[in-house]
């Protein structure tokens, strides 16, 4: 299948937009009909649609699938024996997971993207790292395939892990200041989904009146936003409240899916989320699907080279946003930049820490659903 050593060479924000095109056509098309030749399925609906290789001219040409056909069809492109790894996707109780079905390659080609795009944040050299959450998480395997496999797959990027919750969900305030106070002077690496950090760290610290120093931390954060939007918590805000209790000042919120794994999408110091050499955005308006004007506010479609196993390299999510440009951020990545305003009415609850903000209201009789 695809040779992906000439993109594991480049840095993941180094190629301007003729460059970055080329590259990606090839390989979405490569892709697309690799998939069609081994994917039942999906070679039925490329069929029912006319598709025809050679009418693809540019990335939006490339026929996408929604996300949440992942909910109704088992999709894979390989022999089931070659499965190593099903990935579902978090989901309150009724709802149904996507199911992604990862062979060697494309669990390893994930993981490389996944690593080279981190590490342009965080640095090469591996931190000390707070987990935001409980230790039970990688314990619970109801848990495990949505909060637990996102702390996993960040954890590479740290060492000497601590939980900076116990398991009744508490911020071990005491256990958190004596770890910092172990590496103090270096760099310590914290990540945490969105509302977690939102509602166990800031708001516990608020609470306890204590302050942490964080000051040399760079957290890196995702997940759904929709608990925090209505709280009327903004992406500055929550920066600002975070730097006020603990003193945090590098802040990296990401954008990505259990469907696209390792194609993340993360935000540079100026809050723009930055497509990687690996993937890239498109916006689609509602009418009909066609492809939005920068600055424009419609349906996000995600594309990436990585998925072999399984045809989810051009995926129409449930997610509205806009592109704010191309290969000009002042942060100096060159790419494609972009907002996410949030969910699409009616789309089912999502991300891995409003799941569980929407289980823990439930059970208190407050809430219910979205991203």
């Amino acid at each position: 299948m695809m040779d992906l050593a000439p993109w594991h060479a480049l840095a993941p924000y180094s190629l301007d937009r003729r460059a970055k095109n080329t590259m990606l056509l090839n390989g979405l098309l490569e892709l697309t009909v690799h998939h069609a030749a081994n994917c039942q399925p999906y070679r039925q609906m490329l069929q029912a649609q006319g598709f025809r290789p050679e009418s693809v001219l540019s990335l939006a040409d490339i026929p996408f699938l929604p996300v949440r056909l992942f909910k109704q069809l088992d999709l894979l492109s390989v022999a089931r024996e070659e499965v190593i790894k099903t990935m579902t996707s978090s989901g309150t109780s009724g709802q149904t997971p996507s199911r992604i079905f990862l062979d060697r390659t494309t669990a390893a080609n994930q993981t490389k993207a996944l690593t080279r795009i981190v590490t342009a944040v965080t640095g090469a050299q591996r931190m000390p790292m707070i987990v935001v959450d409980s230790p039970a998480v990688i314990k619970d395997r109801a848990l495990f395939s949505a909060r637990g496999a996102g702390i996993l797959g960040f954890s590479i990027f740290g060492r000497d892990r601590i939980f900076a919750l116990n398991d009744n969900m508490e911020l071990d305030i005491d256990a958190v200041a004596q770890f910092l106070d172990k590496h103090k002077g270096g760099q310590v690496f914290v990540f945490g989904f969105t509302f977690m950090v939102w509602q166990y760290l800031y708001k516990a610290l608020m609470h306890s009146g204590r302050q942490l120093d964080m000051s040399q931390a760079i957290l890196v954060h995702g997940g759904g936003w929709k608990t925090l939007v209505n709280e009327s918590v903004s992406s500055s805000v929550f920066r600002e409240r975070l730097q006020a209790v603990c003193g945090i000042t590098q802040v990296h919120d990401y954008y990505g899916m259990v469907e696209q794994t390792g194609s993340i999408y993360i935000e540079c110091d100026h809050g723009h989320l930055h497509a990687s050499t690996y993937s890239d955005i498109i916006v689609r308006r509602h009418r009909d699907f066609s492809v939005a004007d920068v600055g424009e506010t419609g349906l996000i479609e995600v594309v990436s080279v990585l998925p072999e196993s399984y045809p989810g390299h051009a995926l129409l999510t449930e997610d509205e946003g806009a592109i704010l440009g191309e290969d000009d951020c002042p942060c100096g990545r060159l790419g494609k930049y972009f907002q996410v305003h949030g969910r699409i009415k009616s789309a089912e609850l999502r991300g891995c820490s409003d799941t569980y903000a929407a289980g823990a209201n439930q059970v208190s009789g407050e809430m219910s659903n979205d991203l």
